[in-house]
């Protein structure tokens, strides 16, 4: 498991040992997370993923202050949470269910009404709208909106108030295609700009394109952290897809070069070789020239399944402690979350 080894004032999120179980209606509790060390990186967005039931939702829930957390620590900015939550809020954007609007008011409307209960500037409005590029249909009412100009104007509110941290849980949920490129250009945009966006998302092919730095989670655990394109090399070995005329005489100038590879149809693949120039130049000296030479993509795809394979959803049961289910003893039933735990 690669941890990023930044340092704890650069982080804008850390965790330490986080653990939070529930008690189930069975009498038995159930792990959502488990023992979690976590560490974002101010600046950029980090994704954060996991299968449904990892404890993403639970983590995000336990950083804001919305659960508590059975033990460990956690820290936003250096500061511990959920003690020092009033000292940081204010640095704080969040976006974990459904955020309210009134369906009769404008989206400029809606943010002036908000903009004034929170005590943000006026000219602020205007500016978030132009954030989200939702300027020009800022005088639409909000019910005549598509989902993914609901879920622009949402991140427009929680940038009101200027956050330097902004906390998106599945922000492209019920999105159709150009709903979800529009929430990935104002991630884009509002990581470039050098606020931090941690971002819970279960389509990997967008957080791929959007992320700098990715914690995969599996079962309420950390199994992998850093920079993404390095964690994708790391855990992938090269594989180039290799044209000539003759596979098989290939394959055996190859092996005999100690480079693993493979014919396949017409092709060769071989895996490992991180020069691909070598193969070029084993073949060469035998007389065989390659007509093909194409680098396949290793993304972070396979990295999430070859990690969490094996995991079904839901919190994984914890064996050493069971509780009454009758009685006055009785412990009450938690109401479920987006990752299937409560």
């Amino acid at each position: 498991m690669a941890v990023p080894t930044v340092p704890s004032a650069e982080l804008a999120i850390e965790t330490r040992a986080l653990r939070k179980t529930y008690r189930r209606i069975t009498g038995r509790r159930t792990v959502a997370v488990h023992g979690l060390d976590l560490a974002v990186p101010a600046g950029g967005v980090h994704g954060f993923l996991g299968p449904n039931g990892s404890g993403k939702t639970t983590t995000i829930r336990m950083l804001l202050g919305l659960i508590s957390a059975d033990s460990g620590t956690m820290e936003i900015f250096g500061r511990r949470v959920p003690r020092a939550l009033p000292a940081v809020i204010g640095r704080i954007g969040a976006i974990v269910e459904q955020p309210k609007f009134y369906p009769h008011f404008t989206a400029r409307q809606n943010l002036q009404l908000l903009s004034q209960s929170i005590g943000a500037p006026r000219s602020a409005v205007g500016e978030v709208l132009e954030a989200v590029n939702l300027t020009e249909r800022s005088k639409d009412r909000y019910r005549s909106y598509s989902l993914g100009m609901k879920q622009r104007l949402a991140i427009a509110a929680t940038l009101l108030k200027d956050p330097d941290l902004l906390v998106f849980d599945e922000p492209t949920n019920g999105l159709d295609p150009a709903g979800i490129r529009e929430i990935r250009e104002t991630m884009r945009s509002l990581g470039s700009r050098g606020k931090t966006v941690l971002v819970s998302s279960h389509i990997l092919a967008e957080v791929e394109q959007v992320a700098d730095t990715v914690s995969i989670i599996g079962r309420g655990q950390l199994l992998a952290s850093g920079n993404m394109a390095e964690l994708v090399a790391a855990h992938h070995a090269p594989v180039v897809t290799v044209g000539i005329a003759d596979p098989p005489a290939a394959l055996e100038a190859l092996r005999a070069a100690s480079v693993e590879a493979r014919v396949e149809g017409d092709h060769l693949v071989v895996t490992g070789e991180r020069d691909p120039a070598k193969i070029t130049w084993v073949l060469a000296n035998q007389g065989l020239y390659v007509r093909e030479l194409t680098p396949q993509h290793q993304g972070l795809e396979q990295l999430f399944l070859e990690l969490t394979a094996g995991q079904t959803p839901g919190m994984q049961a914890d064996p050493t402690t069971t509780f009454p289910t009758t009685g006055a003893h009785a412990a009450p039933v938690a109401p479920a979350d987006q990752d299937g735990a409560p």
